[in-house]
């Protein structure tokens, strides 16, 4: 069945016949392929059925309007599809990085990703790249036959997308590339840049949404002001959020497009005629200068007036406060720690710690912060 869909994946495009393999080897699936099997598992992974309760930059109460770590994800999923169909390249392989790149991310966004980070310091910190590795290479609990998922060893290195270099030797073959100055596969590149078109765009959505930032301000974007113009002039009469998601639908529509007409110029000059002869190129899936800087442009925006914008800084300063403070309990007395994790702290150390709170959704970090020091519990 899967045949069908390796006739259409050009030479550079990662397929089951040129593949690394499992680390554990398995039987070649029935009825799919080895890139579906790992698609498969990763939504019926735990970890992913969590990160509904995560959020990017919103908490999770906040709304239940506001997109979770969940929906980025899928997001993330379709866009990346939809360009590696023009590319060639493997989509199912597109779709398996994408599903997966957000499975390590601690409660509460970035804020808890550096609060997590600086508790674990002295444990040789926390990176939320690595620890979704570690989601689908150890901590899930679902076969008799291994620990983790036993993906393939390209979704797994998909999933990487920068490390600390010094952590790159205790990867093996996965931390080569790190080592090496080498790229990952054609699909984990676009699976990255997906992600970024995503992110960005839907903060946009949000940001407007949650009242955080105007339209007003919007226009002041290129990218955005030249999307808005013309939806006007189509529609005189839009307004209110069809006005705004006609907008994001433009940009988002302009920037992929942007990003499969640039890469097939870079692939055809590279001239690339294997997955492995990729990895000596240098970056080929990339957008045009010009829509770089208007990418790069809505991104210090975003940054300046919406994850600064007070009401998010309230918000992460707590989320910071109650990481920390869940940390130093455990790490002073790790016996209120659940039996499991006892267990677990046993094995792995401070890094158990880590891995429980990293799992945490956001509101069973505020519960479990409220059960370690709230007097009556309501």
């Amino acid at each position: 069945m899967h045949n069908t869909m390796h006739n259409r994946l050009a030479p550079y495009a990662v397929s089951d016949t040129n593949s690394r393999g499992r680390r554990i080897h398995e039987d070649f699936p029935t009825g799919r392929s080895q890139f579906q099997r790992d698609r498969d598992r990763i939504i019926h992974s735990t970890a992913f059925r969590r990160l509904e309760y995560k959020t990017q930059v919103f908490v999770n109460h906040e709304g239940d309007l506001f997109r979770t770590r969940l929906t980025h994800s899928l997001e993330v999923a379709q866009i990346g599809r939809s360009i590696a169909r023009n590319l060639g390249l493997n989509e199912e392989l597109v779709e398996a990085i994408a599903l997966s790149h957000d499975l390590g991310h601690t409660p509460f966004g970035h804020a808890g990703q550096d609060a997590l980070n600086n508790c674990m310091k002295a444990y040789g910190g926390f990176e939320h790249n690595l620890q979704s590795l570690r989601v689908v290479d150890v901590l899930e609990e679902h076969y008799a036959a291994f620990n983790g998922l036993n993906l393939c060893f390209e979704t797994r290195e998909g999933i990487l997308k920068r490390i600390p270099k010094s952590r790159a030797p205790e990867l093996g073959e996965l931390g080569m590339r790190f080592l090496h100055g080498h790229n990952p596969s054609l699909e984990a590149q676009l699976a990255n840049l997906a992600d970024e078109i995503a992110y960005n765009n839907h903060d946009v959505d949000d940001g407007l949404r949650s009242g955080l930032i105007t339209l007003a301000q919007l226009e002041e974007i290129e990218i955005f002001a030249r999307h808005l113009h013309h939806v006007k002039q189509h529609y005189p009469d839009i307004a209110g959020r069809r006005l705004i998601h006609e907008t994001v639908r433009g940009m988002i529509n302009t920037l992929a497009t942007d990003l499969t007409g640039q890469s097939i110029t870079r692939i055809r000059s590279a001239a690339p005629d294997s997955p492995d002869s990729v990895r000596e190129k240098p970056v080929l899936i990339g957008f045009s200068d010009a829509i770089k800087q208007q990418q790069q442009e809505l991104k210090r925006f975003l940054h300046s007036n919406l994850y600064r914008h007070y009401q998010v800084k309230r918000m992460s300063n707590k989320a910071r406060h109650t990481v920390e403070k869940l940390f130093a309990t455990f790490e002073t007395d790790p016996a209120l720690l659940p039996s499991e994790y006892q267990h677990k702290f046993q094995e792995y150390g401070y890094q158990a710690i880590a891995d429980y709170i990293a799992g945490m959704t956001d509101r069973y970090a505020i519960k479990e912060y409220q059960r370690l020091f709230a007097i009556t519990e309501n």
